[in-house]
């Protein structure tokens, strides 16, 4: 189950049912969309069945709330984006960190000592964050529509070293050279929304992750990067590669990563 809103543009039901056929597995995954207060109950009505799904945006934080036996990955991120139920107790995962990391990997192959801006400041740049501070990254940079909730999202995971910071304005990094752009945001699902960001308002970029997908072609973003030559890529890896972690989690068995990512190019 995929609980969110909007959640019919995602393309989760295609690879984990196509993972679920692979392994002969008695179950199906549904996306349903519902609103933030029914968000609980129907994580601990599916635990207590003994089922398990994912949570999409804006409901993460939500569904943290209600975990009984949260990841550190949870504690830290203050977002659940994967649930399952054992003998009734609700429990919880951020497998949006280790996806991210596996996405932002396929781009740059070592972030230790790198520089990275994040854009947003709700579950996926809390997993981003968490990524790359985990992974060694020497700056991280957070801007948001809203100052105030960049700076809840930094003290949160603030560990005192000075790596993390919010700006307030694009003018703060004109002309800044950063290895890692990531578009947190939900800015690109629609056509007609603006970039995130004017990458040529930047010194030099060494790679852009929009955390947006499109089944069927590139994001703005995406695009708009590699017009200026900045390799880019936009959020399929990161959600095969969550959804990989989650259905592991689920049924306890080794996930069809690749049979997953061909799910979606069919």
């Amino acid at each position: 189950m995929l609980l969110g809103d909007p959640v019919a543009h995602s393309v989760s039901p295609i690879f984990q049912n196509a993972a679920i056929r692979d392994r002969n597995i008695d179950a199906v995954y549904t996306a349903l969309p519902c609103d933030r207060q029914a968000v609980g109950p129907l994580i601990r009505a599916l635990c207590r069945a003994g089922g398990g799904g994912n949570v999409t945006v804006p409901h993460k934080a939500a569904a943290a709330e209600c975990i009984d036996r949260p990841t550190a990955a949870v504690t830290r991120t203050g977002a659940c984006n994967t649930f399952w139920g054992v003998d009734g107790t609700v429990h919880g995962d951020n497998t949006d960190v280790a996806g991210f990391r596996h996405a932002a990997l396929l781009l740059l192959p070592d972030l230790t000592g790198i520089s990275a801006l994040i854009i947003g400041a709700g579950g996926a740049a809390a997993a981003a964050a968490c990524a790359l501070l985990d992974a060694g990254a020497s700056a991280v940079s957070i801007f948001n529509r809203s100052p105030d909730r960049a700076s809840v999202l930094a003290a949160r995971l603030d560990r005192g070293g000075g790596v993390i910071r919010v700006i307030t304005s694009v003018n703060d990094i004109a002309g800044a050279d950063i290895d890692l752009i990531v578009n947190a945001s939900s800015v690109g699902l629609s056509d007609h929304d603006p970039l995130p960001l004017d990458l040529s308002r930047l010194g030099t970029t060494r790679a852009v992750l929009d955390i947006v997908y499109r089944h069927d072609r590139a994001t703005p973003f995406v695009s708009h990067a590699r017009k200026l030559a900045i390799p880019a890529a936009d959020g399929t890896e990161m959600l095969v590669a969550q959804g990989a972690a989650a259905f592991g989690l689920w049924f306890n068995v080794e996930p069809p990563i690749d049979l997953m990512r061909e799910a979606l190019r069919t």
